[in-house]
């Protein structure tokens, strides 16, 4: 048997590739969870009111029994409306409405680890910071 090739993408991998690692993934833990299917992504954006550009909002995904949110940005011109509130308690009914355990996320110490324990959720998690790394928070909200 030949060796498979090992193909270094060191900068800017492209979709493809992501998405057939992705397949390949998930068909491993298909077979070791005996789920097969993801719940859809999803998404709530927040919208400039003159152009309806997307500046802002929240992108989750799936992750076997809680929601994972992987972005949320508002721009600091929103900020202090309660959108960024608004925002997650959206996810949070989706992540409900689905059937979610909760939802976990992750924030580094220079963006919003104060914001989401507003909002009850809790650390289980930290990478610390030493130099060269700033520390990293993991939080989750279990409903």
């Amino acid at each position: 048997m030949q060796l498979p090739i090992i193909d270094i993408v060191a900068a800017n991998p492209d979709a493809d590739g992501l998405k057939a690692l992705s397949k390949t993934l998930a068909a491993f833990n298909a077979v070791q969870t005996g789920l097969s299917e993801y719940d859809p992504d999803f998404a709530i954006y927040i919208r400039d009111p003159d152009t309806r550009e997307i500046v802002g909002g929240l992108y989750a995904t799936d992750g076997y029994g809680w929601a994972f949110v992987k972005y949320l940005i508002l721009p600091e011109r929103y900020r202090g409306m309660g959108l960024g509130s608004r925002v997650m308690e959206e996810a949070e009914k989706i992540a409900r409405d689905r059937g979610y355990v909760g939802i976990w996320l992750d924030t580094f110490e220079f963006q919003a680890k104060p914001f989401y324990e507003k909002l009850g959720y809790t650390v289980f998690g930290a990478l610390e910071g030493v130099p060269g790394a700033i520390p990293r928070y993991f939080l989750k909200k279990e409903f």
